[in-house]
């Protein structure tokens, strides 16, 4: 029997039933709908983090405090100054910046609205090194810092949570510790990073921060921006060797401070993102493996229903290969057509949760490929046992069969 007479023949015994064999392909459409979905979700938070590590930027180090154990505790230990950071910008040859940070949350108010902020002293090159981008206004300047002048920039968010809009708080007066600073800019929203939100902080010069907020010399952290053409180990060892001198640790002492590479925590998240997308996908496609039992329940059926049918073909002179291929071909068309309509809800179904939801998502062709391919065995692996049962009856049995 020709091939196009066999699919003809499967498709004229799904039209005869075709409420069940919709019932059929249900499975099958929730399953591949499911692993695409998923597959989205995961592809779409891998694309959150590749974006993320591009607006921090692969190249910047970042160095803490050390910590120190206290009761059975992990504490703070404060052992970064001012002076570690100009150190760095001096003596480290693979470093093109250094930025300072230090503060800490501090009551903020405008108007009749009180907020406890976290309030960051840092330089101008703070938005450089960190990718951060200008919303409106400016940054302030190093003459800004020299003079240790009272001027503010402030994070994406925290215009909103002073319910004011964005544009007109440039020129405004905010009140820190009781200072009044004069807003000059505001930061487009940058994401969280870890444990921290950027976007409800704010920034103001390193000098302000040290003489009038709090009075000292310590920083919590201190970046440092890779200079073009060193390699990351290199500046890493550079660092290292330069705050071990500025700190007096002698061979053989722990660092009193940790440095940290942000695309080693990104990789992480990246990693994590990726092993609960594949596992979403797993369980998902557990679903179109429960379709395909079902696929293959209705075709048994099928079977007993058209044994006669089976019994006058073999009388014929249709071969066993005949009926296994026609039995085989109407499973496979079933799952195919339960994979196009599910391809379609599943990206149906991540475009609605990247707009509804907020949540990124990014439907690939080889998802798509994988998903359909993956009900095309299905149907192939689930419809054999049944076409093979229909391949073996006898003929004679198959034409008494009431």
């Amino acid at each position: 029997m020709p091939f196009w007479e066999t699919i003809r023949l499967a498709l004229d015994s799904m039209r005869g039933n075709a409420f069940r064999s919709a019932l059929t392909m249900l499975g099958v459409i929730i399953g591949v709908a499911a692993v695409i979905a998923m597959l989205a979700l995961g592809r779409g938070a891998k694309a959150a983090v590749d974006q993320q590590l591009a607006t921090l930027g692969a190249d910047v180090l970042t160095v803490t405090t050390g910590m120190r154990w206290a009761s059975g505790v992990a504490r703070d230990q404060q052992t970064l100054t001012i002076d570690d950071a100009a150190a760095l910008a001096r003596d480290a040859r693979h470093l093109a910046a250094v930025v300072p940070e230090q503060g800490g949350r501090q009551q903020v108010r405008l108007g009749a609205r009180n907020l406890n902020l976290q309030v960051i002293g840092t330089q101008p090159d703070h938005a450089r090194v960190n990718g951060y981008a200008l919303e409106h206004g400016r940054l302030f300047t190093a003459a800004d810092d020299a003079t240790r002048r009272r001027v503010a920039v402030l994070g994406g968010e925290v215009p909103e949570l002073l319910e004011v809009p964005a544009a007109s708080l440039i020129g405004a007066s905010i009140v820190v510790k009781n200072m009044p600073f004069e807003v000059v800019g505001i930061y487009r929203r940058k994401g969280t990073f870890g444990y921290g939100n950027p976007d409800d902080d704010v920034y103001i010069p390193l000098e302000t921060s040290r003489f009038r907020i709090t009075g000292s010399e310590e920083v919590q952290t201190i970046s440092a921006q890779v200079a073009p053409g060193s390699e990351l180990p290199a500046a890493m060892v550079e660092i290292e060797r330069v705050l071990r001198r500025e700190h007096g640790l002698a061979p053989g002492r722990d660092n009193d401070f940790t440095l940290l590479d942000r695309r080693q925590f990104l990789a992480t998240q990246q990693e994590t993102t990726e092993i609960l997308g594949f596992l979403l996908a797993g369980i998902a496609g557990v679903s179109l493996v429960v379709g395909g039992i079902g696929i293959m329940n209705i075709m048994l059926v099928t079977v007993t229903e058209r044994t006669r049918e089976i019994g006058i073909r073999k009388a014929i002179g249709a071969s066993r290969g005949n009926i296994l291929r026609q039995f085989l071909v109407e499973s496979v068309i079933l799952c195919l057509a339960g994979g196009a309509l599910g391809v379609g809800l599943g990206v149906a179904t991540a475009a609605m949760l990247s707009r509804f939801a907020g949540w990124q998502t990014a439907v690939t062709a080889d998802a798509l490929l994988l998903a359909f391919g993956f009900a095309a065995a299905v149907g192939l692996v689930f419809g054999l046992w049944p076409a093979r049962r229909a391949a073996s009856l006898d003929p004679i049995e198959a034409l008494r069969h009431e």
